[in-house]
């Protein structure tokens, strides 16, 4: 959960205190992503696996999460992007069949209230473009995950997964390259973004998954826009406001709601 609250913290990081551009931040950390969980399969005598829907999947996920950062603090969006995870797993699970009881659906009222109160307009609410581009990262990764289910070892899939990625980060590239800037700090935080909260922190993720109930699972990542938030307070100089503090005890714990409820149906 670290590694996860230090992806946005090493972004925002990244993009407010240095001087590279959010699509050569996205190029850099895909691709260096992508050697080291290559390298780490291949070292365990596995070959990558994965399929390009997966990776266009992740490549907009990524793209959209460097472009929000421009403007959105740690806290925030940690916050829209693990709400947005969650809302489209739950929206496919409906989708597919699945209920909700009556706690779990005040749970999921909760939460979408909480969601929607941080982004009515008002002097501390997140910047729209912003907000919308956190969402759209959120969707994809929710997407990716839900591609994800049953796809094999889910540590050579990732592998196989961000080497497309990082293909499909070449075009992006290209079409930024009038507008790119990148210095040595920029460069560092990138580098450290995909290398090792990216790569090797998802590295350690599926391994931990291995021992957890997927509801527990789901439960320990309640805990990422906390340490984001805390994070970009102690480490970034970024101001708590009240709005965000309530709106993320809504959503987060309307979240909780759900999940606790799936628990005791399984």
């Amino acid at each position: 959960m670290l590694a996860f609250a230090g992806n946005s913290l090493l972004c925002r990081l990244a993009l407010q205190h240095s001087g590279i551009d959010p699509a050569s931040f996205t190029s850099v950390r895909m691709t260096s992503g992508a050697v080291v969980l290559w390298a780490l399969v291949r070292w365990r005598g596995q070959r990558p696996a994965g399929d390009w829907g997966s990776a266009a999947a992740l490549f907009v996920y990524a793209t959209a999460f460097s472009f929000a950062y421009l403007s959105l603090s740690a806290g925030t969006g940690a916050l829209l992007l693990f709400g947005a995870v969650q809302a489209t797993m739950l929206g496919w699970g409906l989708w597919r069949g699945q209920r909700l009881g009556w706690g779990q659906t005040a749970g999921l009222v909760l939460a979408m209230g909480g969601l929607v109160a941080l982004l009515l307009p008002g002097v501390t609410a997140p910047p729209a473009d912003g907000a919308l581009l956190m969402l759209a990262a959120g969707v994809a990764w929710g997407v990716y995950s839900l591609r994800g289910r049953g796809a094999g070892d889910p540590t050579a899939v990732t592998a196989g997964n961000f080497v497309r990625a990082s293909a499909l980060a070449v075009p992006l590239a290209l079409a930024a390259l009038p507008w790119a800037r990148v210095d040595v700090a920029g460069l560092l935080w990138a580098l450290c973004s995909g290398a090792v909260t990216s790569g090797l922190g998802y590295a350690i993720w599926y391994t931990a998954l291995k021992g957890l109930h997927p509801t527990s699972s789901a439960s320990v990542q309640l805990s990422v826009p906390v340490l984001t938030a805390l994070g970009g307070v102690a480490l970034l100089s970024e101001p708590l406001t009240l709005r965000l503090a309530l709106c993320s005890l809504a959503i987060l714990g309307g979240i909780a709601w759900v999940i606790a409820g799936q628990r005791r149906k399984s």
